[in-house]
């Protein structure tokens, strides 16, 4: 039996001061081209899960957040690969977002986030946020 690799991913639940989440769309070069998700990356090596979601976020969307929150972490079994979905309450601290692997950004009412095309391993966390807000 061939096992799986597992990745780490922290991601970032980024709210504004409306209550308004940042959800980005993910670009045609990537696996899952334009399925939404919650910003982040892979854990590195030597890494804490809130460095992780820190860097990658400043990386990808040119903004530096504050962590305020670990939510419960989410499992997903792709056909090639398990991700490992550690997500973060957060809020931005400064920058100017800017979109350097993302083909889009979004500002959503959480009352429409299920209405995205997410990919599958977000769709937990959505729920799991919808949850938190009841």
């Amino acid at each position: 039996m061939i096992t799986k690799k597992n990745i780490l991913v922290a991601c970032a639940i980024i709210r504004d001061a409306l209550g308004n989440i940042l959800v980005t769309q993910r670009s045609m070069s990537m696996s899952l081209p334009l399925k939404w998700e919650f910003p982040g990356g892979k854990v590195e090596s030597g890494e804490t899960y809130e460095q992780a979601v820190i860097r990658e976020i400043l990386e990808e969307l040119s903004i530096n957040i504050l962590v305020m929150q670990r939510l419960a972490e989410v499992r997903h079994e792709y056909p090639e690969i398990t991700v490992t979905l550690i997500p973060f309450l957060c809020s931005i601290t400064d920058g100017q977002l800017k979109l350097n692997e993302h083909h889009a950004f979004n500002w959503i009412n959480p009352v429409n986030l299920l209405d995205l095309d997410w990919a599958e391993a977000d769709i937990p966390v959505v729920k799991n946020y919808l949850n938190l807000l009841n």
